[in-house]
């Protein structure tokens, strides 16, 4: 009986404004992700990029949150845009990097993309534009690694795997899955 009352509450799909409001009721009801995208740029010299934020302790890779239906790609190169002033073209994907939910965040996704190497010159000129920012510095990858934190550590780590070995690593909390 249930099953046949169920089943007489879904729409007909040929009823369009129907269908769509029960679709949404559905979508309302799954669950949402945080996503954040950064990106692993480095200067001619090979030093990489590492920004310090104003809002939370420690240096992370130039990035951030996406905002909602915001695809991380854009995400990064916004975020790009906002706080340091830079365009910059993606040339792949690093990581993916399943977070587990730890203190009061839920799980998350994390992106990490190559964005290459830029000029002497857009390296040279490269200042935080907005407040979430006090700095920005070329680091050397071991002076890096002595600066992230352990998640975003290991992540870096292995985007820099990623780099080397020419594809792109999954991850969960920062460890290789595949």
């Amino acid at each position: 009986m249930t099953d046949r009352v169920t089943r007489s509450l879904v729409p007909d799909p040929a009823d369009t404004d129907a269908w769509n409001a029960y679709l949404a009721e559905g979508n309302a009801k799954q669950a949402r992700k945080r996503v954040s995208a950064d990106v692993l740029l480095r200067d001619p010299s090979g030093r990489v990029l590492l920004v310090n934020p104003t809002y939370k302790p420690g240096w992370e890779l130039p990035g951030g949150m996406a905002e909602a239906n915001e695809p991380p790609e854009e995400a990064v190169r916004r975020e790009l845009m906002e706080e340091l002033g830079i365009r910059v073209t993606l040339l792949g994907l690093l990581v993916v990097d399943w977070v587990a939910p730890h203190g009061p965040w839920d799980d998350q996704l994390a992106f990490v993309f190559d964005g290459g190497t830029l000029d002497e010159d857009q390296a040279h000129r490269l200042r935080p534009r907005d407040d979430e920012l006090s700095e920005a510095a070329f680091v050397t990858t071991a002076e890096a690694t002595d600066r992230l934190r352990d998640r975003i550590r290991r992540r870096f780590e292995h985007a820099l795997k990623g780099l080397d070995a020419g594809r792109s690593l999954y991850l969960h909390d920062g460890a290789p899955l595949m």
